[in-house]
């Protein structure tokens, strides 16, 4: 799967997250799901855009729950 739809789906999740007034609740809801949902080898894709590339093009709820992925799994996703 490329980055960029790998990009677009975090974003699209982020969106979904984005009405929740509690934004540590909205970082963690965009965070669990894809801890939940998305294969490890999208996990590490999506973790290494930000590493990367700064997380070029994802918004910036989906950036912070990248980062926070990032950093409870130790960057392995």
């Amino acid at each position: 799967m490329s980055i960029e739809h790998l990009v677009t789906m975090a974003n699209d999740i982020a969106a979904y997250f984005a009405s929740e007034p509690d934004r540590k609740a909205a970082v963690a809801g965009v965070r669990d799901h894809i801890r939940k949902f998305w294969d490890p080898s999208m996990r590490q894709k999506i973790i290494a855009q930000l590493r990367e590339h700064d997380g070029d093009g994802m918004s910036d709820l989906a950036r912070a729950a990248i980062e926070e992925l990032a950093q409870s799994t130790g960057a392995r996703a």
